[in-house]
């Protein structure tokens, strides 16, 4: 059986960092462009929550059709709890869905991209997720400060679909760098030619040349070459080797994002799916202790989805320039004192199956929507007419106001919280976020983000936020 990508999706945060702002600050030369920076409430499970949600919007294929879900991070949420199964859950998946984290690897999308044609390919599963998504920080002052950026990618592979995987291959190298010990958070590597050259460049050439040896191509015979390297230059000197200039898409995604590490093989790949006709063959390759190499074959172009924004529509989705002070606080590189969130793990899991899926209920007497269900109905007072009811994830701003009062700390500029009319019934009480307090109008529309909420516990507290709903692009 053969595997094919049925659709992608992707999500870049839209808050941007300047690099010129980074350099300002420790008196050194900036890298051209901006870095995507993940807001105070979102981290690598939102993110892929983000994209899994944009690559499932307008297809056919339902939450309940997916048979396995791949999470890939170097940065998870967790050290030891599957992330897999928290997308899993938020996206309404069937308990016997198959989770798996890929982790600790540059190439970890690629890596469950392979396991995930092989489930398909081997019968074991019709349609598997892949949800690739990083928020590595580099050393204060730093070139990898400026260089790195946050996002999230997904392909969701089956036995139909507009793309083809019709080979890999991958070779395997013990090479030191980048790297991180366990326990800590700032990325380390040698010095930057070196690392490119031996760690990424040859190995991304190596890896590649193999597929083709398997496939049975010459370079020629290729449209276009997504080597996912750190930097376009990188990637253009690999792409050399084959007789092609690989700066697309890498400086678009460098000059508006950075290199977003695990997820940036996905990102790549997505951008040239969206750019691709139909006929053309691509070769996908990723580096990190050692490489993976793709080749695929689109048998359709790209088409619009309804609610879909794909790898440019993510890229355009922006918001205003961030601050380099900011950025140092939200990833807790400057202290900062610690709020206290009391939180109970059992209450947390209680509510666990309605929260991160948005189940709420309808009335089967008088058809009324609500969340959260109950054993009454709050509208014609029916007992224990309700049943199960997914809600909508847009709606329209009915009333707010705004809190300065958050985590028991006062806060200068306030959280707009709003009441949510929800598309097709329901209402809901939520924080509103990634824009100005002004900003936030009755009547507005809306969609429902997945966010981090706070840490209280000592465990992340997972829910949903709203935010202004940006014309499609």
């Amino acid at each position: 059986m053969d595997a094919f990508i049925a659709g992608h999706g992707a999500y870049v945060p839209p808050w941007r960092l300047p690099r010129e702002q980074i350099a300002a600050v420790w008196g050194g030369p900036p890298v051209p462009g901006e870095r995507a920076v993940a807001g105070r409430d979102e981290d690598t499970l939102t993110m892929a929550v983000e994209a899994a949600l944009d690559c499932l919007s307008g297809l056919d294929t339902d939450s309940d059709a997916i048979d396995a879900v791949f999470f890939a991070s170097t940065t998870p949420p967790y050290a030891e709890k599957h992330a897999a199964a928290s997308v899993a859950a938020v996206l309404g998946c069937r308990r016997d869905v198959i989770t798996t984290d890929v982790t600790d690897t540059l190439r970890a999308a690629t890596s469950a991209l392979r396991l995930a044609a092989q489930a398909v390919q081997g019968g074991s599963a019709r349609t598997a997720l892949v949800v690739a998504s990083d928020a590595r920080i580099g050393e204060p002052d730093s070139l990898s400060e400026q260089m790195l950026g946050d996002g999230a990618a997904a392909v969701l592979v089956g036995d139909t679909g507009a793309v083809r995987l019709s080979e890999s291959a991958a070779v395997a190298a013990d090479f030191l760098g980048p790297w991180r010990r366990t326990g800590e958070s700032l990325v380390r590597s040698f010095e930057g030619k070196f690392e490119t050259e031996y760690g990424c460049r040859r190995m991304l050439v190596e890896a590649t040349e193999a597929v083709l040896e398997r496939a049975g191509l010459r370079a020629d015979e290729v449209s276009r070459f997504v080597l996912a390297a750190p930097d376009p230059r990188t990637a253009r000197q690999a792409g050399g080797a084959f007789g092609y200039d690989s700066g697309e898409p890498h400086d678009d995604l460098f000059l508006q994002v950075g290199f977003t590490g695990a997820a940036h093989p996905l990102l790549c790949l997505g951008a040239t799916i969206e750019a691709a006709v139909a006929g053309e063959r691509l070769v996908l390759a990723a580096f990190g202790e050692g490489a993976d190499a793709f080749v695929l074959d689109v048998e359709a172009a790209e088409t619009r989805r309804e609610g879909w924004r794909g790898v440019a529509g993510s890229i355009a989705r922006r918001g205003s320039g961030g601050v380099y002070g900011d950025y140092l606080k939200s990833r807790e590189l400057v202290e900062q004192v610690p709020s206290e969130m009391r939180a109970s793990p059992v209450t947390y899991q209680r509510d666990l199956p309605r929260e991160l899926p948005l189940i709420g209920a309808r009335c089967e007497s008088c058809g009324l929507v609500q969340y959260p269900g109950g054993r009454v109905c709050d509208g014609c007072g029916a007992y224990r007419s309700l049943v199960e009811h997914r809600l909508s994830r847009r709606g329209r701003i009915f009333t707010k106001t705004l809190d300065h009062i958050d985590q028991n700390c006062y806060l200068t500029t306030p959280i707009p919280r709003a009441v949510i009319d929800l598309d097709a019934g329901g209402r809901i009480f939520l924080d509103v976020t990634d824009c100005a307090p002004d900003e936030v109008e009755t009547g507005q529309p809306v969609e429902l983000t997945f966010r981090l909420f706070h840490d209280g516990g000592g465990y992340h507290n997972y829910y949903w936020k709203c935010r202004p709903l940006a014309q499609e692009v």
